[in-house]
């Protein structure tokens, strides 16, 4: 019985029953951690409901970089919500399917928000605004990638708290009440925001930690090659070329930070 399990936790057909029933792919990270666990073993941990704000113009690495991480977490059941359960556009010539509405949406333990240029319609849209402070108001975890902690500004989730976003819109943080904190990810309380993009990924593995433990959080970074060693050195403007952060202020992101101010003036 016992060797037929190892073939099993090997090939990775070892399932688990989530809360609504559905069989589910239970991986050999999360099965090392039930072993692990000094409490009586059981194949059906507590389910963790993660779920993530979708909308038209999202950057797809601010959400499939965390969601890679945090769908590992045993019992991570993930939800992917948007207005409507129709295609979202992401920013990179394809489209994401939601899984649910924000009506029929389970209450979020983690709840994170996005960014992308599709943020500028999220902080005009009062549903998707009402949505995520009711998902934060019992949520264990309010997260935020890149420019979705300016979601959760407009939300009113920010007020007082120290807070980051992507580099080139920081600046915007003060209209919500929350303090720029130049970090990675910065956390407040139960507030955790990342910065641009990539810094998603680095979030993710700290909340795994917490939840599930150093030793998970180093077996998923293991398992996944999260090595970074980037062939250059220009992965933020403190280290970049300043001509080339001049340039990308100039041709993008100067006029896309002064359209946001205005909207969010104007709200």
């Amino acid at each position: 019985m016992e060797n037929d399990k190892q073939d099993r936790f090997v090939t990775g057909e070892i399932r688990m029953e989530t809360h609504r029933g559905a069989n589910r792919l239970l991986t050999p990270i999360a099965w090392a951690f039930l072993e692990s666990r000094s409490s009586p073993m059981t194949d059906d941990p507590k389910a963790f409901h993660i779920v993530f704000l979708l909308f038209d113009g999202i950057t797809q690495l601010d959400f499939t970089g965390p969601a890679q991480l945090l769908s590992r977490i045993p019992g991570a059941v993930v939800h992917t919500a948007a207005k409507a359960v129709k295609p979202v556009q992401t920013d990179s010539g394809f489209a994401i399917l939601p899984s649910t509405n924000f009506a029929d949406c389970p209450q979020a333990d983690l709840l994170c928000v996005p960014g992308g240029f599709g943020t500028r319609d999220v902080i005009q849209d009062e549903a998707s605004l009402q949505f995520l402070r009711d998902q934060a108001a019992t949520a264990r975890y309010v997260t935020s990638v890149c420019t979705g902690s300016l979601a959760l500004g407009a939300a009113g989730l920010l007020a007082g708290k120290r807070a980051t976003s992507h580099w080139a819109y920081t600046s915007l943080l003060e209209k919500f009440g929350a303090r720029y904190e130049k970090a990675r990810v910065v956390r407040d309380g139960n507030v955790i925001t990342a910065g641009g993009v990539t810094s998603g990924i680095d979030f993710a593995l700290s909340v795994v930690a917490e939840i599930a433990g150093e030793e998970v959080a180093k077996s998923i970074q293991l398992s996944l090659e999260y090595d970074p060693q980037p062939p250059f050195s220009s992965g933020h403007p403190d280290i970049a070329d300043p001509k080339l952060v001049a340039l990308l202020r100039d041709r993008v992101y100067d006029q896309a930070a002064a359209n946001l101010a205005d909207i969010i003036d104007r709200r």
